[in-house]
């Protein structure tokens, strides 16, 4: 089974077109029929995102800690209780495409980071844009890593001792574990995923927070 993760606090406005796509990257043909489980995690969600969840026939974990590396961690371990023997992350505010998971697995590593991409730069300044996409490595072997875009076996993962529940930066956290015990990362621009360049960030120095500090003089 390939279990799909998605942390999620207060996102019933972005995440039903995040697990429409996940439904159709899971439906894909050359997965030949193996099942997989999306899985949400309500982080102290007050707002309507189980719904969401729900109507769209998606499961839900609840967590109650306000900490984006506790929820990956719980919803990691609840996977991989279900048997799953593929971990693929991605957040509620970020879309995959159809051959996402397809191309996770085609690899054969034990882990992959892909890339992300920003189609709407209107919530940000121009200079915002000018200055991601004058950085951004956007190309194979890159060095980046986004809890939006992460692979990685269920062997692996355990190896590496999972997610730490920290506040920020779990998965880049995780990412260094997983090359101090060895495992076989592959760094990907063919598995990116479009996300959000949203001001009403949830996680504190994430993806939505560097994105503020380009908008700094």
């Amino acid at each position: 089974m390939i279990g799909v993760l998605v942390p999620a606090h207060n996102e019933a406005q972005l995440l039903g077109a995040c697990l429409l796509t996940l439904q159709r990257a899971a439906s894909h043909p050359a997965l030949g029929g193996e099942r997989v489980h999306i899985l949400v995690v309500l982080d102290a969600c007050t707002d309507a995102t189980e719904s969401v969840a729900r109507s769209l026939g998606v499961a839900v974990l609840r967590v109650s800690e306000r900490n984006v590396g506790h929820a990956r961690r719980a919803g990691a371990a609840h996977l991989l209780d279900l048997g799953a023997r593929w971990l693929a992350c991605t957040d509620a505010d970020s879309c995959v495409g159809q051959d996402w998971l397809v191309r996770q697995l085609a690899f054969g590593a034990e882990a992959v980071c892909g890339t992300v991409r920003v189609t709407d730069w209107s919530p940000q300044a121009e200079q915002v844009r000018l200055r991601y996409e004058r950085h951004y490595q956007s190309r194979e072997d890159h060095r980046h890593v986004h809890g939006a875009n992460l692979g990685v076996c269920a062997r692996a993962y355990r190896r590496a001792g999972g997610f730490r529940p920290l506040t920020s930066d779990e998965d880049v956290r995780l990412v260094h574990d997983l090359q101090r015990s060895g495992a076989r990362i592959v760094w990907t621009h063919q598995t990116c995923v479009t996300t959000s360049a949203r001001r009403d960030y949830r996680a504190r120095g994430g993806f939505g927070e560097f994105l503020d500090t380009l908008a700094a003089p």
